[in-house]
């Protein structure tokens, strides 16, 4: 494993970190997999997302789930393999994949909404930080049955653990993808109020 790299020459890594994040991030695979699965373009369905929940929504749970696995992978790869060059390289790559699932360049920087992305960099820091995500997400989800609220409050949760064990650092970034992962599901938010957000399962 290489060294981990001091501080003092480490911006040029930190900012290599971050692209390599970002474009890992930037992989569309939910609408990758429709297209190829003959499908059409997944954002002129449903919600008009590229992840999993919309995906679900063309009534292909397998496709669902394979880009669910995906979106998650391609966070976790970014931080698991930053992290061989130290802590804050695995940041700066989480951040770097998260944003690029966000606002991949690749389709105008209208992306996805983070979800599984948030996921699977939390598995690359640790099991322990993608414990309380998935417990969350899972309990709410099978509650209410929407995926946005599921998301917004694990993403809440997880983030108030992280400060809680003492993990100020990571959890400084969670405050960020949390904040980030708001912004995306702000028209989730406003069908929540209204009443109006479609529960999980619903075809497009």
């Amino acid at each position: 494993m290489p060294d981990p790299i001091s501080w003092e020459y480490a911006w040029p890594y930190i900012t290599a970190a971050l692209v390599g994040g970002y474009l890992l991030g930037s992989v569309p695979f939910g609408l990758l997999l429709t297209r190829l699965a003959g499908l059409g373009d997944i954002r002129q369905i449903g919600s008009g997302n590229i992840g999993t929940t919309n995906v679900l929504r063309t009534g292909r749970k397998g496709l669902a789930a394979a880009t669910l696995l995906l979106d998650g992978g391609k966070g976790a790869a970014a931080v698991l393999i930053a992290q061989l060059w130290g802590p804050d390289m695995a940041l700066a790559a989480g951040f770097g994949a998260v944003v690029g699932h966000l606002f991949p360049v690749w389709l105008r920087f209208k992306g996805g909404k983070g979800v599984a992305t948030f996921a699977g960099i939390s598995l690359g820091y640790s099991w322990h930080v993608l414990v309380p995500f998935a417990v969350v997400w899972i309990g709410m989800a099978f509650i209410f049955r929407y995926s946005s609220l599921a998301a917004l409050t694990a993403s809440v949760v997880t983030t108030i653990a992280l400060f809680y064990i003492g993990e100020s650092e990571l959890g400084l970034l969670y405050v960020v993808l949390t904040a980030l992962v708001f912004w995306k599901h702000r028209q989730n938010i406003s069908r929540l109020l209204s009443g109006s957000e479609s529960k999980i399962g619903k075809k497009g």
